[in-house]
């Protein structure tokens, strides 16, 4: 049957609507970036998350993006996803992004967004 063919493919177990729902995906603007200290492939992203407050994420897209063009520039991201360190730095979130082969793309809007804007 075709309704497990997508799930199957993904290589990833199909969610329940609710599990999904848990995630608190909003829109952030990039204030600042930098290269990690520690880890070639890690930058370190400030970001706007409106009335959430400005935050640290951390991010593995050092090798397809420079820190400076990235700033100024509105992602989505995982803003409730429990915070971790890695090499030594917080991260409280984590950005979506499209990767194909070795083509990394950001999860960004098609127009004006503010800051902490709910994304459904």
């Amino acid at each position: 049957m075709e309704s497990d063919a997508g799930a199957a493919a993904a290589g990833k177990p199909e969610v329940t609507y609710e599990a999904f729902a848990a995630l608190d995906l909003r829109a952030a603007n990039v204030i600042a970036a930098e290269k990690h200290p520690d880890a070639d492939k890690l930058l370190v992203l400030r970001i706007d998350l409106g009335e959430l407050g400005e935050r640290q994420i951390i991010a593995g897209i050092a090798q397809q993006y420079q820190p400076e063009e990235l700033v100024g520039k509105t992602i989505i991201v995982v803003a409730n996803l429990k915070p971790v360190r890695l090499r030594g730095i917080e991260s409280r979130g984590m950005l979506l992004a499209t990767q194909h082969d070795d083509a990394v793309t950001l999860l960004t809007g098609m127009g004006p967004i503010p800051p902490g804007a709910a994304v459904s």
